[in-house]
């Protein structure tokens, strides 16, 4: 434990210093909206880590020498004087600040250099539906849906890579080898079980992308094919180590009470606590189970919702669904159709399952695709960062430490309800019983979720949550099961956001009617939601209406604290 000990012994000071108050903003010289910017340019080079041997370097030394580089940047920012400012620039200096804790957080608290060995699965097989990556993403990932040998989407046809792209993965794949060398040290007085067990799933999946990379790569390309050889060695190597050692991990794996809400108001930039969380998840939970009952009373009459059993069937339904969706959302004129989003869709659609094989999302969709190309607004939001990019550099590019995360999910999964309110299941009755599931599973998720970082359940307790309190026997034991409770387990704040986001969502409509009184539309509504970005719901809140009320909720008396 000495590594841990040492990072937190420099932490506890830095804790206290680092973060500038939201309400006591340091005083300084009078500053322009560029000094910001260029702020945030060199914010963005600092926060990479040096690299060793090709692997970024999380040893205890680097990271204290961080920590503390990274007060002297939180201390820059804090001199910066916004007074005057307009809103949406105002609303940028709060972006940097929730970046830069959440650096403070991932290097005081987080730690998963330290804690957790799924972070070191550097290879990511698939694009995110969100505007990076899920949880805590190490530097330097291996993204193989970049390159043509591994589609990024359904509509995309595998191809074999060019001599530049061979090497540039090489490269990157003779990273491995060092850097799970290097995850033994960093990760030896972790005692985070559920982090432990979860993690020997994650490089399972890891060999396995490795032995389907060496099938598609030919023999020829003999350093590619070597370095794939190597990166799978360390891989099937450093599985066995976790194995070996998982069995005497006895500590719990989540962050607290204290540590969540302080996650939530400064990095996510969220105006709620741990257990504002678990009151909303909970009413919800309840909420999605008595709607589900009055639409079964109403459809009692109704035959059920079979599911598409062939794949031409399901191809069928498929196709059907999103011309009957973009066809809709023209006539109701709910929102600005851009030509590119039936394309962002299409190129999205899962693939057939067979009946044994379905987990949860593909036991909706094989009934209904509708619910789930609503919450797949995702892609909508994903694209428009290629097609419509921000006029702010900040808000151009993701932002860093999930700060994204309420307005992403938080929106994908009100869209459901909203879209189903708006009358998109009219002609469908029993589809809203799908909606109504789908609010359910992921309220229950969450709610395992709170509890589970509460240390008051352990993953697998967490599960039975979700489980249990997720309707119809759709959600099952299963790897979606193991996937989700894991991540979110990793990564504080992320279960809950599908449905506390989308709470917060609701408060800005209804203060932008308010405000707007016979102007008000749902189309001006998104038009003007989307334009502000990729950032959190609070901050959208302060730019559309005017009003920092959420903002001024971020305020709480909790100290950040370090790991023990």
């Amino acid at each position: 434990m000495r590594s841990l000990s040492r990072l937190a012994s420099i932490a506890v000071a830095a804790a206290a210093t680092f973060v500038p108050a939201l309400a006591a903003q340091a005083p300084g010289r009078p500053a322009a909206y560029a000094d910001l910017v260029s702020l945030f340019e060199g914010w963005r080079r600092f926060e990479q880590p040096p690299f060793v041997e090709g692997a970024p370097d999380y040893r205890p030394a680097t990271n204290a020498r961080r920590l503390t580089e990274l007060g002297e940047w939180q201390r820059r920012l804090a001199t910066i004087d916004t007074a005057g400012w307009p809103i949406p620039q105002r609303v940028d200096w709060h972006l940097v600040r929730a970046e830069m804790a959440g650096m403070q957080y991932h290097l005081t608290v987080l730690q998963p250099f330290a804690r957790d060995p799924a972070y070191y699965a550097s290879i990511r097989t698939e694009e995110s539906d969100t505007p990076a990556e899920e949880g805590p993403t190490i530097h330097g990932a291996i993204r193989l849906w970049r390159y043509p040998v591994w589609p990024r989407t359904v509509l995309d046809t595998v191809a074999p890579l060019s001599p530049a792209q061979s090497r540039a993965l090489a490269g990157e794949l003779r990273g491995i080898p060092p850097l799970l060398a290097q995850a033994r040290a960093n990760l030896a007085g972790s005692n985070a079980r559920d982090l432990w067990v979860g993690g020997i799933r994650a490089f399972d999946e890891q060999v396995e992308t490795l032995d389907e990379l060496a099938k598609r790569v030919p023999v020829r390309d003999r350093e590619l094919v070597q370095a794939i050889t190597a990166a799978r060695a360390a891989t099937v190597s450093f599985k066995g180590w976790l194995e070996a050692e998982a069995p005497g991990k006895t500590g719990p794996s989540g962050i607290g009470k204290a540590q969540y809400t302080w996650f939530l108001k400064h990095v996510l930039l969220v105006p709620l606590t741990w257990d504002d969380e678990v009151q909303v998840t909970r009413r919800e939970l309840a909420r999605a189970h008595m709607s589900l009952r009055l639409e079964e009373q109403r459809n009692r009459v109704l035959p059920p919702l079979e599911p598409a059993n062939t794949p031409e069937a399901y191809r069928a339904l498929q196709d059907s669904s999103l011309r009957r969706y973009f066809g809709w959302l023209r006539s109701t004129d709910l929102v600005t159709v851009e030509p590119w989003m039936e394309r962002a869709l299409r190129e999205r659609m899962h693939p057939f399952a067979p009946e044994g094989r379905r987990n949860f999302f593909f036991q909706t969709n094989h009934r209904d695709p509708l619910p789930l190309w609503t919450h797949l607004w995702h892609w909508w939001d994903n694209a428009r960062i290629r097609e419509q990019p921000h006029p702010s550099p900040i808000r151009r590019t993701p932002l860093l430490y999930n700060v994204w995360m309420s307005r992403a999910e938080g929106t994908a999964t009100v869209m459901e309800e909203y879209m189903m309110h708006a009358g998109l299941y009219d002609q469908s009755p029993r589809s809203r019983e799908i909606v109504w599931i789908m609010l359910m599973n992921r309220a229950a998720r969450g709610l395992g979720n709170l509890y589970a970082h509460s240390n008051e359940l352990t993953m697998q307790q967490a599960g039975d949550i979700h489980v249990n309190w997720t309707p119809r026997g759709w959600m099952r034991r299963d790897p979606l099961l193991g996937f989700e409770q894991h991540l979110y387990l990793r990564q504080p704040g992320y279960g809950p956001a599908y449905v506390t986001g989308g709470r917060l969502v609701d408060e800005i409509i209804a203060e932008r009617a308010r405000q707007l009184g016979p102007q008000f539309s749902m189309r001006r509504f998104y038009d003007e939601f989307t334009r502000a970005g990729m950032i959190p719901v609070s901050l959208i809140y302060w730019e559309l209406t005017g009003d920092d009320r959420m903002v001024r909720e971020l305020e709480d008396g909790v100290t950040l604290r370090p790991f023990r």
